[in-house]
């Protein structure tokens, strides 16, 4: 019998693991084939973290980690696309420096990493 992925919010850990997973696949396609913007909502502790971070592989074309998955032969994975990821945890949103601080080394970052993709 599988584990519970009690605590684990990122797809590759939940699937190399071998932890229980419950296909939300088809719902990340839907999503993306709909453009626009959307607000998640769900109670704390209920799949976000890891339902952003299955989008953020798909865009990444990580294919291993979706054999058996719904989008796995649904999705173009030779296309990659680039993910600029920005949490706002830690308390950065109570003080504006801090979150000037970390929104500036996040796009700095993030155009380091992401001048492969130009």
């Amino acid at each position: 019998m599988k584990n519970l992925p009690i605590g684990i919010q990122t797809l590759s850990k939940i699937i190399e693991g071998d932890f229980v997973y419950v296909d939300k696949t088809e719902i990340a396609y839907n999503l993306i084939q709909k453009a626009g913007y959307y607000f998640l909502s769900r109670p704390r502790r209920f799949g976000k973290s890891l339902f952003l971070d299955t989008l953020k592989d798909i865009f990444e074309g990580k294919k291993e980690l979706f054999k058996g998955l719904y989008i796995y032969d649904k999705w173009d994975w030779e296309v990659k696309y680039p993910v600029l990821k920005i949490s706002l945890g830690s308390g950065v949103l109570k003080n504006i420096e801090k979150l000037n601080k970390r929104l500036n080394s996040t796009l700095e970052d993030a155009a380091c990493s992401l001048s492969a993709f130009f």
